[in-house]
């Protein structure tokens, strides 16, 4: 019980943080909320039990607190020599955008997030895929601006996020890649309007929450785990897999809507040739779902010896519809377009 009143009083000022960041009139009140959302989130990445959980929080704890003092610094020296309108100049905008980015763990700064993710529970992956890249990534669309720079991360990001979840066995290794790439896209959303990341972020959280949740179900953590058919019922690894697609951004799934939208919009604004890497990086990502897909699917790999029960939890039906959302709702939102 004490455990999860503490829990529950972390969390509560892990998001007291990120709303304290959003609605900062102040860059002193924007560090201060992401200081505290960082310092709540610590006690929930440590584990007694677990001494890698330790390793990782340490990890964490560093790489963030190194983010808020660049973030700080650069601001100190902003307000100092350009008070007013400091967001149309390059510099400036780079060295915040900067601290931000390895906040959120985008491409070139993301060597901590796999790692990170690697040793840490379910919960938390899905606390660090989602809902610790609101602050970071609202506060960077006070200052972004379309610049090489920009370009630069958004093709980084999707890169290595479709390079490094290649050669992965660990299934939360896979998804902190898949999340770098995701960020490519949110990033390249934020110069289009802050609506787009609103939307994209939106649909990705909801299949971050299914993706998690039929894996904390299945007690899954490692590739081998699916292969063994008698694990996992087939309607299970099916609702595993359209996920998982759906994730990867494959169309006739929910997954693909943001992702064209903010095709059209990069289109609209002349962007063609960085839309173009985009697409053509981001299918390195959809081959490696589909390979887990279909190899999970066909093969039958039963020599393991142990065997892995699915935890019998009550809310089991709220599985089967999120996954109904994120394989049809892209068949529904585009029939309510063509009628409108």
């Amino acid at each position: 019980m004490t455990n999860n009143s503490t829990k529950l009083l972390f969390l509560s000022t892990l998001m007291m943080g990120t709303i304290l960041s959003i609605s900062s009139n102040s860059w002193f009140g924007v560090w201060m909320g992401l200081e505290i959302n960082l310092l709540s989130f610590i006690p929930l990445l440590a584990n007694n039990k677990n001494m890698m959980m330790n390793e990782s929080s340490i990890k964490y704890f560093i790489v963030q607190a190194m983010a808020s003092t660049m973030l700080l610094f650069s601001i100190l020296l902003i307000q100092m020599k350009h008070p007013m309108g400091w967001e149309k100049e390059m510099i400036p905008s780079m060295m915040i955008s900067s601290a931000l980015l390895l906040k959120i763990g985008a491409a070139p700064f993301h060597f901590w997030f796999p790692e990170v993710m690697s040793s840490s529970t379910w919960n938390n992956c899905l606390t660090l895929m989602t809902w610790q890249k609101i602050a970071p990534m609202m506060v960077l669309s006070y200052c972004i601006k379309m610049s090489t720079f920009t370009m630069t991360i958004v093709i980084t990001s999707i890169l290595i996020g479709a390079m490094g979840g290649l050669n992965q066995t660990s299934l939360r290794q896979v998804l902190a890649y898949s999340s770098i790439s995701h960020l490519g896209w949110m990033i390249s959303s934020l110069i289009v309007s802050e609506t787009m990341w609103e939307l994209y972020f939106m649909v990705y959280s909801l299949l971050s929450v299914t993706m998690v949740l039929i894996f904390k179900l299945t007690n899954s953590f490692f590739m081998n785990q699916l292969y063994s058919s008698n694990n996992l019922k087939t309607e299970i690894k099916f609702m595993m897999f359209i996920s998982l697609l759906s994730l990867g951004g494959l169309p006739p799934f929910l997954g693909f809507l943001p992702k064209w939208m903010i095709i059209q919009s990069l289109i609209e604004n002349n962007l063609i040739p960085l839309m173009t890497i985009m697409v053509v990086l981001t299918t390195i990502t959809l081959y490696y779902y589909m390979r887990i897909s279909f190899s999970a699917l066909i093969m039958t790999y039963t020599e393991n010896s142990w065997y892995l029960s699915m935890k019998k939890q009550p809310q089991l039906f709220i599985l089967p519809m999120m996954v109904m959302i994120s394989s049809m709702g892209l068949i529904a939102t585009s029939t309510v377009v063509s009628i409108n």
